[in-house]
């Protein structure tokens, strides 16, 4: 079910049209929803002018179907205990924003309602972002309409690249050739941390060295963190703090928001962020902007190493008891202006290939890179609500900050990390 990474040819983006999105028409069909009341929750702080986004939204579908929208906004922080409450409830709002790695684990415990069908009928099935429609789907079933998403790419600074006359890498030596020369020539800065509790940034390197997370055979998930490309890539990227001294000891234990700290106080020369933080980076050090600049994760030997995606489908639940009227809404938000105006809003990418080609095509190189990144590049951890005790197990990060501290070699912390994953993933044992 889990693929390793997804791949778009450009030309093939190019010849969707917009058009087949409808315009963001809402469609459907939502009869008898004169007076009804669409019930919504949406994720709270992903777009900082959510209530006058949803105003017109909702003057639009009104206008379109009738019907009334009424929208909720969760906080993200309280949301997935409200959901498996309200699952649990059958109090479930009509539709709501699912997190991308929460969908697959709704549908699983029966609360959303299949939409595969409505994106065929709406033509648009062949314009969703892969990296979005596989973390959507679920035993066969779309459940999640993929919405909106960032994703993880490489941010430098400019201004030192030019200082030392340093090119981007475009491979992993020219990574590490790269920032040999930041070390020892800008030894007050990071060339590029490798934080331990940050389990997305480590992926990239697997997946890169051609090696898998965990693949399902069979009836079974087998992880494959244990394997000889996986390990390359996991050498590789420990490496850079445990070899060639690239990080920081302190990083051992960093998350990716500290990262993000120490990027804007000036201390990190380049490292793997999300394509969201460029704008906090500013926020956070003014005397940062137009010094910074994006690359796609350079693969081992060229191309690109793929990257998680991250952000959020629309969903139906089947306590909505109207369903056309409810797809109508996602379809309304999920294509056409609404979507656009959303992504551009929220400083994510819509979840549209059609909308995707526009971003690659901007004279913006910062957006253009991590448009890139997304398209080409863009991955998705296995589909499975079991891999989120996977997570909360911490099993990855516990193997990176093993290599890191110096506790176990690759090897054996890959094998460990491989037969943790295997229990959980198999249902052997529980976070």
């Amino acid at each position: 079910m889990q693929k390793r990474y997804l791949s778009v040819a450009m030309a093939a983006v190019m010849a969707l049209a917009l058009s087949a999105c409808g315009g963001g028409s809402a469609g459907g069909d939502a009869s008898n929803a004169e007076g009804k009341t669409l019930n919504v929750w949406i994720m709270k702080g992903t777009n900082p002018d959510s209530e006058g986004f949803f105003k017109s939204v909702g003057e639009e579908f009104t206008k379109e179907t009738g019907a009334n929208l009424n929208v909720e906004f969760v906080q993200w922080a309280d949301a997935h205990d409200r959901f498996v409450t309200a699952i649990a409830g059958n109090t479930t709002p009509d539709v709501a924003e699912t997190g991308n790695t929460w969908t697959a684990e709704f549908a699983d415990a029966g609360a959303l309602a299949p939409i595969g069908d409505k994106v065929k009928e709406a033509g648009i099935n062949d314009d969703l972002v892969k990296g979005l429609l596989e973390s959507g789907t679920y035993d066969g079933e779309l459940y999640g309409m993929p919405w909106y998403a960032g994703v993880r790419s490489i941010v430098y600074r400019t201004d030192v690249f030019e200082e030392l006359g340093l090119t981007p890498p475009t491979t992993w030596q020219e990574l590490v050739d790269v920032a040999t020369v930041i070390k020892a020539k800008r030894p007050d800065l990071i060339p590029f941390p490798v934080p331990g509790d940050a389990e997305m940034l480590a992926y990239p390197w697997v997946w890169g060295a051609g090696g898998d997370i965990s693949v399902q055979k069979g009836g079974s998930w087998a992880s494959g963190l244990a394997g000889d490309k996986a390990r390359e890539g996991i050498q590789f990227y420990t490496d850079l703090a445990t070899k060639h001294g690239f990080s920081t000891a302190g990083a051992t234990t960093w998350k990716e928001t500290d990262v993000l700290d120490n990027f804007a106080r000036g201390k990190v020369a380049m490292a793997i962020s999300g394509s969201w933080t460029p704008a906090s980076i500013v926020g956070k050090a003014p005397e940062l902007k137009g010094k910074l600049g994006a690359i796609p994760i350079p693969g081992k030997d060229g191309g690109i190493s793929p990257s998680v995606l991250g952000g959020s489908h629309l969903s139906v639940f089947n306590t909505a008891k109207n369903q056309d009227l409810a797809w109508a809404f996602v379809k309304l938000m999920g294509t056409g202006k609404f979507a656009q105006e959303w992504a551009d809003q929220s400083g994510y990418f819509p979840g549209l290939k059609s909308m995707l080609n526009e971003t690659i095509a901007s004279a913006d190189p910062l957006v253009k890179s991590f448009a890139k990144q997304m398209v080409d590049g863009g991955g998705s951890v296995p589909v499975t609500p079991k891999f989120g005790a996977v997570q909360a197990k911490k099993t990855t990060n516990t193997m990176i900050q093993a290599i890191l501290s110096g506790q176990k070699n690759v090897d054996a912390a890959t094998t460990d990390a491989a037969a943790e994953m295997d229990n959980i993933m198999n249902g052997n044992t529980t976070p």
